[in-house]
């Protein structure tokens, strides 16, 4: 099977080769080193004009793109890790999102800042952050977060090729080296897929299962671990879940409401377990309760989230695995809900 990063560098080139406006502009990107984490290798041999190594200034970087976009090139923007991200944000909500607003319409900002985001890989508290919930709620800005369950890389290319809203693509860490699960790999599941306004929402159960007693919500590599747990808490403790997993973190449905599949699955359990590796308070899935208790109101039987301790994420592993969620976290969350 092909693995998440594999899927993604294909995307990239495939995104290259199909339009010639696509440009990437980033640190160390150039062959052999081909990035940080490898997912632009080959690409500086193959469009060495239209692969720019740049500068250690993330800002400048971001600035750069903004202004190839508004000309009317697609570039990508590489940001090595996604700690640095704030160091765009000026760029990101001042400019990049404002511009087809401030000009009525008349520019648009096709720009896709892709960056590696997460913990799990011992490299400490400024390097392991996961902090895309800053980026959610900025009118104009997209927030895709790619996951096992579809391919990756087909989604960086439509970000690149079909989108002319500013893109901020969010790929976690531990996911790179994970297949890209096909239908062998998810033979257990009964699997909805919704195509949303952009980018896929999947449902999954366990084929025979029950109608739901809790529905679980998660998106990028805490997909996997709700994966693990939803099939753990059937086999060890007789308690039938379903799994939304949103590939698109924002925009949000307008008014208030929630996601559709998120809404049809919470419609039969009534109680809702939201994971993220983002610190707990003010996140996406404090968004998602919300929005919950807003359309559902006394339907809502249970509310809770998982997320990580709000604290510096220490370099040492053990302290590392204390404070990100695990699959034992949502196990206790789970069964103290139900």
């Amino acid at each position: 099977m092909t693995s998440v990063l594999e899927s993604l560098n294909r995307g990239l080139h495939a995104a290259f080769a199909q339009d010639g406006r696509v440009y990437l502009i980033g640190e160390d990107l150039l062959d052999p080193y081909g990035g940080a984490f490898k997912v632009s290798r080959g690409l500086s041999s193959q469009y060495p004009q239209r692969v720019w190594t740049s500068p250690v200034s993330e800002a400048a970087i971001a600035g750069v793109g903004a202004g190839m976009a508004l000309r009317g090139l697609r570039p990508v923007v590489e940001l090595m890790f996604g700690d640095f991200s704030t160091l765009v944000a000026d760029q990101l909500i001042n400019s990049i999102t404002k511009f087809p607003a401030m000009f009525n319409g008349a520019a648009s900002v096709p720009l896709v800042i892709r960056t590696p985001m997460g913990g799990r890989r011992g490299y400490g508290p400024t390097h392991s952050q996961t902090l895309e919930k800053l980026y959610l709620g900025i009118p104009g800005l997209r927030v895709l977060a790619p996951n096992t369950l579809s391919d990756p890389g087909e989604l960086l290319r439509r970000a690149i090729l079909e989108q002319d809203d500013p893109v901020f693509f969010i790929e976690n860490k531990v996911l790179y080296p994970k297949p890209v699960l096909d239908a062998e790999a998810l033979a257990d599941f009964e699997i909805q897929i919704a195509d949303g306004d952009f980018a896929p929402t999947h449902t999954l159960r366990l084929k025979g299962a029950p109608a739901p007693q809790l529905t679980l919500t998660a998106y990028g590599y805490m997909a996997e671990l709700a994966r693990e747990a939803l099939t753990r808490l059937a086999f060890e403790h007789e308690l039938f879940c379903e799994l939304v997993v949103p590939t698109q973190l924002a925009p949000l449905p307008a008014a208030g409401s929630l996601e559709p599949s998120l809404a049809a699955s919470l419609a039969q359990s009534g109680r809702l377990l939201t994971i993220e590796e983002g610190t707990f308070s003010l996140g996406w899935g404090a968004e998602q309760l919300a929005r919950a208790a807003q359309q559902f109101g006394s339907r809502l039987l249970a509310a809770r989230r998982v997320a990580a301790a709000e604290a510096p994420i220490p370099a040492a592993r053990t302290l590392e695995e204390a404070a990100l969620p695990s699959v034992e976290d949502i196990l206790t969350a789970a069964r103290e809900m139900v």
